[in-house]
């Protein structure tokens, strides 16, 4: 059950705790003061479509919570328990930015918008307005009375079965039919992978033989420069050495008082030799260690011509070769495994196929059962709609394919008058009609829904009089097993609520507000005497909203 919503700066609401009770709750308010944006709000919380117009003006974001208690929503903490949240009760909370984008939590972690939709499953069902308008799509026939019948989990494990048939049915066909291109590519797939295992470049291996090659291509002029270096350190006729020899041999025989002024140049002359004495050593030991190898060259230059062959033949840098292997490898496999399990994959299809048939066979009849305790329960519900005459079927006929929801089509029928044959509602029912209908099946679906809360969008619209009194106290008979939650416009209606929400519009400066009360009983006498007589009240339309008022509190329910 929806315990709070809790609303921060969306569209024209800035501050909104709401507490909810059980029973029935009516939301009124004066058109354009801002009733939808409660449902609008929960309904984001629930994992619908947002976007930047959600959030209230000159604000950065808008945040939206919703609490819920689900001690007794077996399937709320059941989902909630297998991806490890707590589960002891529910908060969902939904983040729009002024630039359109979202986030989610549930239960304080981040989560999926699609996980906010899945887990609202469980906790609320919207009837919205335009229910009425999807009755004319015959596909919502068939959910409807799958409904009732108790069917959605059945139907779902249908599809999902109905899916895997198809998918190994698609497998199938792309094995037998493409039998001769399958084939070839799986001949040049072999080819391509004994190519590639031939040459077994491993995944570092082309850095490794680039730097090798480059070495051997250059070693034979490393090695004369080397050699010529050495020479030029070492050398008896003109080295670094002899020349330093002779430089020295040139300041020793100054006198004394000169050598002591260039002491510290002898010093450094001294200092020079002996670092091109370990300049020529090292040069010799390089020289020495550098080896010519013309056959492991020879072998470089060959591996390294096939690795780039091979490379632009697939249309590849070098390096990605390794990576083109094991993909290789692996279709091959897929491909030749595939080859292997032909009959395996026949066996699968039909074992498929058997079981889908024989769920969809199980699922087929109990649709055809519950089709004429359905077209009973709505035609009871139409006779206190003030439509006592009208005749309501439910026609259950077979298809001529399968599909994931199984083998029948679903229509509802309606005869409004007598003598008249049952036809197609989009045949026969107008628009005030197809309303009482629509609220007639909701009422039906509502009863044997198993979540406890239900939100009813201005389902009422275009009954009136006696009839919205009725369709009141329908409401008010679902919300004693739950909670019911409805927007509406008539005082019949909204009297027969346990609580009473008031929405309006209020403009403070130069902006417009949305304020939302719970109304104490005199508030409900005036929003109901509003709501029947306008803005002026009389005595006599505060006396009749208030008779009204204590009436619906005891009045009977069907």
């Amino acid at each position: 059950m929806l315990t709070q919503l809790a609303i921060r700066d969306y569209a024209i609401v800035d501050t909104l705790d709401l507490e909810l009770a059980g029973g029935m709750t009516a939301i009124t308010g004066e058109t354009g003061a801002g009733k939808s944006i409660l449902l609008g709000a929960l309904g984001l919380c629930l994992g619908e479509r947002a976007d930047a117009a959600s959030v209230r003006h000159g604000c950065e974001r808008a945040d939206l919570s919703a609490s819920f208690d689900i001690q007794a929503l077996p399937a709320a903490r059941a989902w909630l328990e297998e991806r490890e949240l707590p589960s002891d009760d529910c908060l969902l909370r939904r983040v729009i930015t002024a630039s359109g984008r979202s986030r989610a939590w549930i239960n304080g972690q981040p989560a999926t918008v699609a996980d906010l939709k899945a887990l609202g499953e469980h906790l609320v069902e919207i009837h919205g307005q335009h229910a009425h308008q999807l009755l004319l799509r015959e596909e919502t026939h068939l959910r409807l009375l799958d409904d009732f019948a108790g069917n959605r989990q059945a139907v779902s494990k249908l599809g999902e079965n109905f899916r895997r048939w198809q998918a190994a049915r698609r497998r199938l066909a792309q094995l037998t039919e493409n039998g001769d291109e399958l084939q070839a590519r799986r001949q040049l797939l072999r080819y391509q992978v004994e190519e590639l295992d031939a040459l077994a470049l491993g995944d570092d291996e082309l850095a490794t033989l680039e730097h090798e090659q480059e070495q051997l291509a250059h070693a034979e002029e490393t090695l004369r420069e080397a050699q010529l270096a050495a020479e030029c350190c070492d050398s008896d006729e003109g080295g670094a050495l002899a020349l330093l020899h002779q430089a020295v041999q040139r300041l020793d025989p100054l006198p004394g008082s000169d050598r002591g002024a260039l002491a510290e140049v002898l010093a450094m002359l001294g200092e020079a030799r002996i670092q091109i004495e370990e300049a020529a050593r090292e040069l010799h030991r390089f020289a020495d260690a550098t080896e010519l190898d013309p056959e492991r060259l020879a072998w470089l230059e060959s591996r390294l011509s096939e690795v780039h062959r091979i490379a632009r033949k697939h249309h590849l840098m070098p390096e990605e070769l390794p990576a083109l292997q094991r993909r290789l490898h692996s279709e091959l496999e897929g491909l030749e495994g595939g080859e292997h399990d032909l009959e395996t994959l026949r066996a699968e299809v039909e074992a498929l196929r058997d079981t889908w048939r024989e769920q969809a066979r199980h699922i087929g009849n109990t649709r055809r059962q519950a089709a004429g305790r359905f077209g009973k329960a709505v035609q009871q519900q139409l006779a206190f709609l003030a439509m006592g005459k009208a005749r309501f079927e439910v026609e259950v006929t077979p298809r001529q394919n399968a599909q994931a929801d199984g083998m029948e089509e679903v229509r509802f029928l309606i005869s409004a008058n007598p003598g008249q044959p049952p036809r197609p509602l989009s045949k026969v029912a107008s628009g005030g009609e197809l309303s009482r209908i629509s609220l007639a099946i909701q009422v039906i679906a509502a009863r044997h829904s198993t979540i406890p809360s239900l939100v009813f969008d201005e389902v009422d619209v275009g009954v009136s009089g006696a009839t919205a009194e009725i369709v009141g106290q329908l409401l008010r008979r679902l919300g004693e097993n739950g909670q019911v939650m409805t927007v509406t416009h008539l005082p019949q209606v909204a009297a027969q609520a346990h609580q009473h929400l008031h929405i309006e519009k209020q403009a403070k400066r130069d902006t417009t507000l949305t304020r939302m009360a719970l109304l104490d009983e005199a508030g409900r006498v005036s929003e109901l005497a509003r709501m029947l007589g306008g803005v002026t009240l009389s005595d006599r339309t505060l006396a009749h909203a208030r008779e009204m008022l204590q009436a619906s509190q005891h009045g009977t329910a069907h």
